[in-house]
């Protein structure tokens, strides 16, 4: 069985305070993307044989054994004692870009499992499965747009029509966020204050988006990134209605008409 993990993009970012175990409270609007996405197969594997993954494409830098979609088939199998599986995951997404494709692998492979040995499990018990192996792992499982709060794992689904838009991706070479030290500079005079409606924000036209859709982590980011910063403004001198890094970056993303 063999499918395509999409990746994700936000459409807006709220931090709105942090929780007691450590947790930031989010809002923000989750969106698929399926232009860009990695390919996953899962065969049944040798009775007497471990659970096995081969990763191609982008190197990953984690270890076999801590991908995401091992441990959504180590979830499964201590709970239905799924038998062991072969992996052939072919890293399209680049990691640690706000783009969520390790959490769309392991949603889609809870996904997979699911159907391959007749679990029955439906969308409400794969999503509440998903988060525990990550805080937007629920929201590929329906994988589509949805008005995000909690740690990004309460979802509300909202329309939002993308047909007339194509939405372009791209990464300065060589940057890479690290999420704690985007948390670390967050303006945290924003915490419990009111803050502009996301959801009322993104139903109206994309071009009138720029001033009410924004990402809080671009003010703690882009000082230390100037390269994220000015490829935001290049979207924009190339002619996006709309443009914003992904989550804590370094991806940004525009949305141009087609």
């Amino acid at each position: 069985m063999t499918t395509y993990p999409n990746c994700k993009i936000n459409l807006g970012l709220h931090v709105v305070g942090k929780r007691p175990d450590g947790y930031h409270n989010l809002e923000t609007v989750f969106l698929p993307v399926a232009d860009l996405c990695d390919e996953l197969e899962i065969l049944p594997a040798a009775e007497d044989q471990q659970p096995a993954i081969r990763q191609e494409g982008i190197v990953l830098d984690n270890a076999p054994g801590d991908n995401l979609c091992v441990k959504a088939w180590q979830l499964l199998h201590e709970e239905f004692a799924i038998p062991a599986v072969s992996i052939r995951l072919k890293k399209n997404i680049p990691f640690g870009a706000g783009l969520g494709g390790g959490s769309s692998d392991a949603a889609f492979t809870l996904k997979m499992l699911n159907e391959m040995f007749s679990l029955g499990l439906d969308a409400q018990a794969l999503e509440r499965r998903a988060a525990k192996l990550g805080a937007d792992c629920a929201f590929f499982v329906r994988n589509r747009a949805a008005y995000a709060t909690g740690i990004g794992d309460e979802l509300e689904p909202i329309e939002i029509d993308m047909s007339p838009y194509s939405v372009v991706i791209e990464i300065p070479a060589g940057e890479h966020v690290n999420t704690k030290e985007a948390y670390q500079g967050l303006n945290r005079d924003l915490f419990g204050q009111p803050r502009p409606d996301l959801r009322a924000a993104v139903r109206r036209p994309v071009g009138e988006w720029r001033p009410l859709v924004d990402n809080d982590f671009e003010a703690s980011v882009f000082p230390s990134h100037p390269a994220i910063a000015a490829l935001k403004e290049d979207m924009y001198a190339r002619g996006a209605l709309y443009a914003s890094m992904s989550g804590s970056g370094a991806a940004v993303f525009g949305i141009f008409s087609k």
